[in-house]
């Protein structure tokens, strides 16, 4: 087995490399003078079980190009197997035909995944499950929720509420409420633009009570930080909002540092620099992908990595 590495997250890979035991794979990652990408895997890996790792953070099309480009690479140089790591999918947003005449491009980065030579797919709190049905390799559907469990645990929280920012996020979120016996809310959205959310309704009670949002991918923190002000209006005491992808632009910083938000946890699945003005917990899941790349390359079941005490994260 060996685990290679592009530049989106290097330190996400050096830690997963690390928790396994192993070294990251030497390659060189370099640009002609027009941009073009090029890759040269620096050590024999003829017959070896590879792992590339990846994050298709921005800007999300030079790292999928250069992914593609890496695998590209490995094949021709006769590895046996290829599994993409993605801690992050990208496009995923882009996963049905909302509107007239667009494409569904999380099936298109699919086809191109394998088309670049990936025989398997590791990601992590795929925005929606179903884009694991656009791949015809097998898929890795991994859940950050059981490294946030852990932090949760330290916090002693009382007297709880989990809320889903949207309808579409109440299975993760049930899993939230299912851990810390807590009840459920939901705010019910409607959404203008990418970056701009119209109006927002509240399905349950929050008044008196600490708050827990969980999402699985903020940009822009429009949808966080309007639900943020919808809770505290409902009287909400303390919110915290647990967001497995915190990409964050820099109208997401603004926006965030204006919120009523307590603390943002978050993980590294994306590499982000120091952010002040700001309450961010980041934690790790070096160690959960680092267990699935295990299991995976001696053919055990990660089913056992989605159980918590009480339910499953799935």
């Amino acid at each position: 087995m060996k685990i290679f590495s592009g530049t989106s997250n290097k330190v996400l890979a050096q830690d997963i490399a690390r928790s396994i035991g192993i070294e990251v794979g030497k390659s060189t990652v370099s640009a002609f003078p027009d941009g073009e990408t090029f890759v040269k895997i620096d050590e024999n890996v003829r017959g070896q079980d590879i792992f590339v790792i990846q994050s298709t953070s921005p800007p999300t099309n030079h790292h999928l190009m250069e992914l593609f480009i890496m695998m590209d690479a490995l094949r021709r140089a006769s590895a046996q197997r290829i599994t993409a790591v993605l801690p992050f999918y990208g496009y995923a947003r882009q996963d049905r035909k909302d509107q007239p005449r667009v494409p569904i491009t999380a099936k298109l980065v699919a086809n191109l995944l394998v088309a670049a030579g990936a025989n398997r797919i590791l990601t992590m709190d795929l925005h929606a499950q179903q884009i694991q049905g656009f791949f015809d390799i097998p898929v890795d559907h991994l859940y950050a929720s059981p490294v946030m469990f852990e932090y949760l645990k330290t916090k002693n929280l009382k007297n709880v509420v989990v809320v889903s920012p949207d309808v579409g996020g109440l299975k993760m979120a049930h899993a939230y409420s299912q851990f810390l016996g807590a009840t459920l809310a939901i705010v019910a959205k409607r959404r203008k633009s990418a970056t701009e959310v119209e109006s927002m309704t509240l399905i349950g009670n929050v008044r008196g009570k600490t708050v827990l949002i969980v999402d699985d991918l903020t940009e822009t923190a429009g949808t966080l930080t309007a639900a943020a002000e919808l809770l505290r209006k409902k009287g909400a005491k303390k919110i915290l909002a647990c967001v497995s992808h915190a990409i964050l632009n820099e109208m997401g910083l603004q926006r965030l540092r204006k919120s009523c938000i307590d603390e943002l946890v978050t993980t590294d699945t994306v590499l982000r620099s120091a952010v002040e003005g700001v309450n961010i917990t980041t934690l790790s899941v070096a160690g959960l992908l680092g267990e699935a790349i295990k299991r995976i390359h001696s053919n055990s079941s990660v089913t056992s990595l989605f159980e918590f005490k009480g339910g499953r994260t799935s």
